[in-house]
């Protein structure tokens, strides 16, 4: 409802008639999954931990309720129709990903799958799921990610995907999941930022053959807004809706002064480790295609939340808490965006914001 009344606001705006304009609506949405493993055990990979005899006793009775639970997120996020575009983080192979597309809900809604695995040591990698009768694969590769000073680690890829909407508008889409704090703050700086430097130079290089790419960078950076692999390295700046646009323009920093708001809570402390990252043409009011209200927003809906007894307000309903099983969604929220795709029909005129 609120999409068609910023629709129609547009409209009028414009002095056009809904009859005269072709619309349509793209929901855009990125979900750290939680260590969605395979039950089976993979002889290649340090997942011992999430089997029936691993110390988190992980079955397929608990796989399918997680499952089960990240599909309803899924389902309820956009209201009237599940996202066109999926971003993943934290899955271990195809095959969770296809029973999460094709033994849920979401299997009435043809949603497919673009995933590689990589070499991260756990076997957790990130992907993309698509509604295919919306979206088209134009090309898609996981980009390799070698520390120059640390060449004989094992790390995430970084996903990066062409796309093409209905209406052949082109989106450029990359799918991250950074080196994790795990290790200290500190120590885990130059990690994250390299993952930034070549984001960064895939960026650089796509806007210097097309200076109006759309560039839709999600993920879970594990690092908030103001931090220096963002704001320094992926050069990705604060988005503050007064018009002034970057290269690139980072949607979630406007959550960074809120209190208890965030994507992942730790301790008492909500921040945003998830971001929506875009070029400036998804902002600009020339494009035909736009994000909705120049904003991305974070999921929060009452079933995905518990009460937080030590620190008080709430926290994620997430899978695990160490060793000890919850049987909730993810420790991370969801976070989406809306494109808004206007076509006007009308030989004389065009529309204007």
């Amino acid at each position: 409802m609120k999409n068609f009344l910023f629709l129609l606001i547009l409209l009028f705006l414009s002095k056009i008639s809904i009859s005269q304009v072709d619309t349509s609506f793209y929901c855009v949405m990125f979900y750290n999954l939680e260590n969605l493993f395979d039950p089976r055990d993979d002889s290649l990979r340090n997942d011992d931990a999430f089997t029936p005899t691993g110390m988190n006793h992980w079955t397929f009775s608990k796989f399918n309720r997680k499952i089960n639970n990240l599909a309803k997120v899924i389902l309820s996020i956009n209201a009237w129709s599940p996202p066109d575009i999926i971003g993943v983080a934290e899955v271990e192979n195809e095959f969770v990903l296809r029973q999460l597309c094709y033994q849920t809900g979401l299997k009435r809604y043809g949603y497919k799958i673009v995933h590689y695995d990589s070499p991260d040591s756990r076997g957790i990698d990130v992907a993309l799921l698509y509604r295919h009768k919306n979206i088209k694969i134009l090309e898609s590769q996981p980009i390799p990610i070698v520390f120059p000073f640390e060449p004989r680690s094992k790390n995430r890829d970084i996903l990066y995907v062409k796309a093409l909407t209905i209406q052949n508008d082109t989106l450029h889409l990359f799918v991250n999941h950074w080196t994790s704090r795990y290790s200290g703050y500190a120590a885990t700086i130059a990690k994250r930022n390299h993952y930034a430097s070549v984001v960064r130079q895939w960026n650089d290089s796509l806007l210097m053959k097309d200076s109006s790419a759309r560039i839709i960078i999600m993920g879970d950076l594990n690092d908030y807004p103001t931090d220096e692999s963002i704001i320094e390295v992926l050069q990705a700046q604060p988005y503050t809706g007064n018009g002034k646009l970057s290269a690139l323009n980072n949607l979630m920093h406007r959550f960074s002064n809120m209190k208890n708001v965030g994507t992942h809570k730790s301790g008492e402390f909500w921040g945003c480790l998830d971001q929506m990252i875009v070029s400036k043409s998804l902002l600009n009011n020339s494009d035909s295609l736009q994000i909705v209200e120049q904003k991305a927003e974070i999921y929060q809906a009452d079933f995905m939340m518990v009460p937080d007894e030590k620190y008080g307000g709430v926290k994620n309903n997430r899978t695990y808490l160490g060793p000890r099983y919850l049987g909730g969604f993810s420790d991370h929220l969801p976070i989406f965006l809306r494109l808004l795709r206007i076509t006007n029909r009308c030989r004389s005129g065009h529309l204007e914001q």
